[in-house]
């Protein structure tokens, strides 16, 4: 269980890390050549595919070891959907939202570095309202997550299914997380991850800590949704004769 639990704190680090710090240091960056300004920035696109590179290189690193959930809402849903110890999962949130605050705090410490740097660019938090990247109101927000955790789980689900081609896990589920960024950046910054969001969001304080509760409800509520559906939709697996 130790072995499982340092995995996790580790893992959720590197999401955190790689993700957010893509979002905080390069998803903008202007170089000069001369007078003129260059946007060498990955944008949204490249945000999202390093979050979805986040998970998909952890979970060939510590798969094998802890099952690489990263995610409180990952380990309910699996939980329910009855891949996952019920006893495991306590130990595996607080490991989980402990390595996203770790995460959170090496990207601080060299984001602060930069002269001008400033918490009020909301550090790669999640929000809604006008703390939403494209002005979204709470509802959207909430459907959005819930919608997209769902399916983010469901994906999980089926990927790891005995019945699904073997050691393709990881890019199913790397790419999946990327699809659900590129939808959910511009409503949210896209959570889908409570560990995620609580790690930046302690360090902006404010709202970012006042909308947090969103960024822990929804995500719980679609991995359990798809942890009670993925089951009823695939079925049982046949005898092997």
């Amino acid at each position: 269980m130790k072995n499982k639990l340092l995995a996790e704190f580790l893992g959720t680090f590197w999401l955190t890390f790689g993700g957010c710090g893509s979002a905080v240091l390069a998803a903008k960056f202007i170089a000069l050549e001369g007078a003129t300004p260059l946007n060498l920035g990955i944008g949204l696109a490249g945000v999202s595919l390093a979050f979805g590179l986040t998970v998909l290189t952890m979970a060939y690193a510590i798969g094998h070891i802890s099952g690489c959930h990263l995610n409180p809402a990952v380990s309910l849903g699996l939980c329910i959907g009855g891949r996952f110890s019920a006893s495991e999962l306590p130990g595996y949130v607080v490991a989980q939202v402990l390595g996203a605050l770790g995460g959170a705090g090496v990207l601080y410490l060299i984001a602060s570095g930069q002269e001008g740097f400033s918490l009020d660019g909301g550090f790669a938090s999640n929000g809604y309202g006008e703390h939403s990247p494209g002005g979204y109101a709470m509802t959207s927000a909430l459907v959005a997550e819930v919608v997209l955790s769902f399916f983010f789980l469901f994906i999980i689900l089926g990927a790891t299914d005995e019945r699904a081609p073997k050691g393709f896990a990881p890019l199913a589920i790397g790419l999946g997380l990327t699809l659900i960024h590129l939808i959910g950046i511009p409503v949210t910054n896209l959570s889908v991850n409570p560990a995620r969001s609580t790690g930046p969001a302690v360090f902006v304080g404010g709202w970012a800590v006042q909308q947090l509760w969103l960024f822990w409800l929804a995500p719980l509520v679609g991995a359990a949704l798809a942890g009670v559906v993925y089951p009823l939709v695939a079925g049982k697996p046949e005898p092997k004769r």
